[in-house]
């Protein structure tokens, strides 16, 4: 795991407590436009069997790439699909994939969840793990981590890993041929970072914490400064900058500060909309960016906190510049029922939930009245909000936009 606890002692010695092992980064990273018709060298150091695990037109385009070196370093390639989601059951099937083609190497590909399915396979067969990221949606191909979920899309649980990918493979040629809307998400994604870090972890005196949270800082500054300009000129310099930086140097700040530095409300929130089937058409990093605004607006009505209100006017601006959601409605929500509102908020809200890393508490009715309302105006200064009138609130709005 990337944080396990170890004691050593000496002989006549109390033991001694040493600090968390930390896994911070691939072995090596490779990056650049058309690095992957030539990375037959590095692959073939790992591997001559490799198991290729992504979706099926993932699979596909890697496949085809992968030819100049599959000919140069005679790789038996097989591949093997993840769908219909990084799940248990998924995870059985591939690990019969693995032992069916004798593989010695993983190569994940694609988006976030076969990447997150490509990693733990190999983690629980032993084997090394290259990932070749599709898009730049996530940073899920440096981290050592991977999130579970039903066959029907459901977040479970997450799982610590005991190291990052021993190689990364960042094609910005491959990552262009995504949607403009991944880039976006990932945006979405890498921006929480910020809100999320400095909310659990901004008061730490540990040093790799205080630089990780300061990282946060930097990425989400860069991402307001650049992000805009990225979209509108895919494949240009900016752009590459900003894929670095939702790929790569998001994956460096949960690397540097591990499980210490954790998510809070907005990645709790993207948790509790994946149980909502309506939610699977958004993309993680879609729910995740409208989950950040759920987070500042708990800060404003439940602490009168001006300084979240202010943040959130501020996202709400740059969401609106490069297309992130804002509301319900822009995740096509529109339609949800007080019931599934509601329940989403209940898993959003379990006694596990990184949501009570906030430093107040927060209830499933109150976390519903910031679910309607991100996008409201910025209301006077006061100290808190009396819950009968949040949850009365909250039915009267439902009742208005699910009619």
């Amino acid at each position: 795991m990337p944080h396990q606890n170890f004691a050593s002692s000496t002989p006549n010695s109390n033991p001694v407590a040493v600090l968390p092992m930390l896994s911070i980064a691939p072995a090596q990273v490779i990056r650049s436009k058309g690095c992957l018709e030539q990375s037959g060298a590095v692959i073939a150091r790992y591997g001559h069997r490799p198991l290729i695990v992504g979706g099926d037109c993932s699979n596909t385009v890697l496949t085809q790439r992968l030819q100049p070196a599959v000919s140069q370093y005679q790789l038996a390639i097989a591949t093997a699909s993840y769908t219909p989601d990084c799940s248990e059951a998924s995870l059985t099937r591939l690990q019969e994939a693995v032992a069916t083609h004798q593989a010695d190497l993983i190569i994940g590909t694609g988006g976030g969840k076969s990447l997150d399915a490509a990693k733990l396979l190999a983690h629980r067969c032993g084997l090394p793990i290259i990932t070749i990221p599709t898009s730049a949606a996530t940073c899920a191909a440096w981290t050592a981590l991977s999130n579970i979920y039903s066959d029907q899309g459901a977040f479970l649980y997450d799982v610590p890993l005991p190291k990052c990918p021993d190689v990364l493979i960042l094609d910005y040629d491959l990552i262009q041929t995504a949607p403009q809307r991944t880039l976006v998400a990932g945006i979405g994604d890498a921006i929480a970072k910020w809100y999320e870090a400095s909310v659990s972890s901004g008061h730490s005196e540990q040093t790799l914490i205080i630089a990780a949270v300061q990282q946060a800082r930097v990425l989400r500054d860069l991402l307001f400064q650049k992000s805009a300009q990225a979209v509108a000129t895919p494949g240009g310099e900016v752009w590459q900058q900003v894929v670095d930086a939702t790929v790569l140097l998001a994956g460096v700040i949960g690397g540097l500060g591990g499980a210490q530095c954790r998510t809070v409300a907005a990645h709790a929130v993207h948790n509790g909309l994946t149980h909502l089937l309506a939610a699977h058409d958004t993309l993680h990093g879609e729910k995740v960016a409208y989950g950040i605004l759920v987070q500042l607006r708990l800060e404003e009505i439940l602490q009168g906190n001006q300084l979240a209100a202010s943040a959130r006017q501020q996202l709400l601006k740059f969401y609106s510049e490069i297309g992130l959601p804002q509301s319900l409605h822009d995740l096509g929500l529109e339609t949800v029922t007080l019931a599934e509102l509601h329940h989403a908020a209940e898993i959003a809200c379990a006694p596990n939930s990184d949501i009570h890393r906030l430093p107040f508490t927060v209830v499933p009715e109150q976390l519903m009245a910031a679910m309607v309302s991100t996008t409201a105006p910025v209301e006077s200064r006061r100290s808190g909000v009396d819950i009968g009138g949040v949850i009365k609130e909250t039915s009267e709005v439902l009742d208005t936009t699910t009619a």
